[in-house]
C-alpha cells in the first residue's frame, strides 16, 4: 500500500498521529502524493513520515501532508514539480543513506543544483525539503 492510502486509512481509523486539517493558505500544505499545493478549503492529512528509516545516523521522522481525498500520484519521472521550483533545499545522500551534501534552491531553477549534486558519484539520491520548515517534500532518484 502506498504512503498516501495508508495515511488516509489511518486518519479514517482515528490514529492519533494522523490529523485531518482544513487548508487555510494557498502555499502552506504541499501534498506529497500529487506534488501540488493543496487549495484553500481542501482537507489534508498531517502525519509523521520517516524519509530515512530508523537506525541510520540521518534517520528522521517529520510531518508531511497528503490530500484527504484521493489524488493522482505525481507521475513525471524527468520533470521537476512546478509547484516546488523555489524555496527548497536539496540534500544529497549516499547509498548508505548518509547526507553528503546540501544546497538551497534560491531561484526557480533547481535543475543546475540537481545536476551539480548528482555529479558526485557517491550521490545515490536527493531529497527536496522545505527551506523554512525542513519538511520532506519528495525524493529524486539517480537515473
Amino acid at each position: 500500500m502506498d504512503v498516501a492510502n495508508a495515511a488516509r486509512q489511518a486518519a479514517a481509523a482515528g490514529v492519533g498521529d494522523h490529523a485531518v486539517i482544513t487548508v487555510d493558505s494557498p502555499t502552506g500544505y504541499p501534498c506529497r502524493h500529487c506534488l501540488r499545493w493543496a487549495k484553500v478549503g481542501e482537507h489534508v492529512i498531517l502525519f509523521p513520515y520517516a524519509s530515512i528509516a530508523p537506525g541510520r545516523p540521518y534517520s528522521e521522522s517529520g510531518p508531511i501532508f497528503v490530500h484527504a481525498e484521493p489524488c493522482e500520484r505525481y507521475a513525471a519521472t524527468e520533470q521537476y514539480p512546478a509547484d516546488f521550483r523555489g524555496s527548497r533545499v536539496l540534500r544529497a545522500y549516499s547509498s548508505s543513506e548518509d547526507m553528503i551534501d546540501a544546497a538551497v534552491v534560491s531561484d526557480n531553477n533547481p535543475e543546475p543544483v540537481i545536476e551539480r549534486l548528482l555529479q558526485n558519484p557517491e550521490t545515490a539520491f536527493l531529497q527536496a525539503r522545505s527551506v523554512t520548515r525542513g519538511c520532506y517534500t519528495f525524493r529524486i532518484e539517480r537515473a
